[in-house]
């Protein structure tokens, strides 16, 4: 007889929820229950129902907000998506990058709103207090800089696309800032964008993002 294989709680609650999830039970955009609703439902420990919604994240299902809950943002499982970008080349990741993200921008200087102007602005300067110190907090600074950026074309799929895609971005970027001292030129760079963002100029945004990716 084969041998028995003991799959853990959390994993179990995975299942459930995944198949939850592909059932219907819950809109692209909704609000899921709470942990101790969930717990109450499927028998399980608010700690087990924690961990599982963890995964159901890291695979790009649901979104944690903190102090807000959970949302699931879609019904189809991205996960083998990510684990093949994970595996990408550098070179390709860059090909990757140009493709998405610098058409991505050119569309936001067109379509930015004031609102992304700010909300840019804000997530620039958090960056900027990092960048010659602590790599982990400037990586996720420039992160959610680059994200709010491809966001202003208001284009959910470039979104989305770039969402998933910027595991790979951070793991280039962590590489990149190991060299000591940083070069300020290439922060500036950022700097530079949002000003071709806030004229609407479509052609320096692009050009722009394409001497970064490059830099």
């Amino acid at each position: 007889m084969p041998p028995i294989i003991k799959r853990s709680l959390v994993e179990q609650a995975v299942d459930q929820l995944r198949s939850r999830i592909a059932s219907g039970a819950w809109s692209v955009g909704q609000r899921l229950p709470t942990e101790p609703e969930l717990a109450y439902d499927l028998g399980i420990s608010r700690n087990t129902v924690r961990e599982a919604m963890r995964v159901l994240a890291f695979s790009g299902l649901v979104e944690i907000r903190q102090g807000d809950g959970s949302y699931l943002r879609t019904v189809q499982d991205p996960l083998q998506a990510v684990q093949a970008m994970a595996h990408c080349t550098v070179e390709h990741a860059r090909e990757t990058r140009h493709i998405l993200e610098a058409e991505a921008i050119a569309l936001a200087a067109l379509r930015r709103t004031d609102d992304d102007l700010s909300a840019l602005r804000q997530a620039l300067k958090q960056s900027a207090v990092h960048f010659h110190g602590d790599v982990d907090a400037y990586v996720e600074c420039d992160i959610q800089f680059h994200q709010r950026l491809v966001d202003a074309a208001h284009n959910p799929a470039l979104s989305e696309l770039y969402r998933y895609f910027s595991g790979v971005v951070a793991a280039a970027l962590q590489h990149n800032m190991t060299t000591v001292p940083r070069c300020q030129a290439t922060f500036d760079l950022h700097g530079h964008i949002l000003d071709a963002l806030e004229k609407r100029d479509s052609e320096t945004a692009k050009r722009l993002s394409r001497t970064l990716i490059e830099s």
